[in-house]
């Protein structure tokens, strides 16, 4: 429960700095990672709500409920960036915006991997989907550092919304996944 404590107040103050920086910058990818964030420490709630009863359809439900998040992002994403890419907005240089995604992609996949490792050894599919949730963040970040990056040393305004389409995929199978999980 440590982790998922640790993520929930990793996320709470990311929201804040992320949607300084996204609505700063005009950044798509920001805000696209802001609101995973959200999501984020939804599902954190969710695993920690699952951890305190032992029953099926706790864990049924709480399969469901981070299956509709990882669908909620990805679909999110993917209109938006769809939405800037058409409109040609392009997105000022974030430095803060840099730094944090920086720290939070490895933050997150330190998180990723202690929860996938409690979560087989406790034989718990929420917690090691949870783990799988907090792994697609750090990649979502890794992907939007690199677009941030890419706008800012080579002027690429298309790099930061296409990050945001990198995890796409990705969260469609995750999702449908958690929501079909017997």
């Amino acid at each position: 429960m440590a982790l998922e404590y640790v993520t929930l107040g990793w996320n709470v103050v990311g929201v804040a700095v992320l949607a300084f920086a996204a609505l700063r910058a005009g950044s798509v990818a920001l805000a696209g990672f802001g609101l995973d964030s959200l999501i984020e420490i939804g599902a954190s709630v969710v695993v920690v709500w699952q951890l305190t009863g032992t029953n099926k359809d706790r864990e049924r439900t709480a399969m469901r409920l981070i299956g509709a998040a990882f669908m909620a992002l990805a679909v999110y994403i993917a209109v938006q960036a769809v939405y800037v890419l058409a409109r040609g907005d392009r997105p000022s240089v974030s430095g803060i915006g840099i730094v944090w995604i920086a720290i939070t992609c490895a933050a997150m996949l330190g998180l990723a991997f202690g929860k996938a490792r409690i979560g087989a050894a406790l034989k718990n599919p929420v917690l090691m989907t949870e783990g799988r949730v907090t792994l697609v963040d750090a990649y979502l970040a890794g992907a939007v550092l690199l677009g941030l990056l890419l706008n800012a040393a080579s002027g690429w305004w298309w790099a930061d919304p296409l990050a945001g389409l990198v995890i796409v995929v990705y969260g469609v199978k995750e999702g449908w996944e958690a929501l079909h999980h017997s």
